[in-house]
């Protein structure tokens, strides 16, 4: 069986800020880092999605 790689946003920078909840370096949720391996396609694209606005409003003071 051949081996399906997943894309995942992981820069290996793994650290969960205590106020937003997210991982500095890729913007998900715990929930999300742990379910990602199991959750389908679809909701994984959601959250790609979901992403580049997430680090943008992360950044803005």
């Amino acid at each position: 069986m051949p081996v399906v790689r997943i894309e995942s946003p992981c820069i290996n920078i793994c650290e969960i800020d205590d106020v937003t909840g997210l991982c500095a370096g890729c913007a998900r949720t715990i929930d999300e880092i742990a379910g990602w391996t199991s959750g389908s396609a679809e909701w994984r694209d959601a959250v790609m999605a979901a992403l580049p606005g997430r680090v943008r409003d992360e950044r803005e003071p």
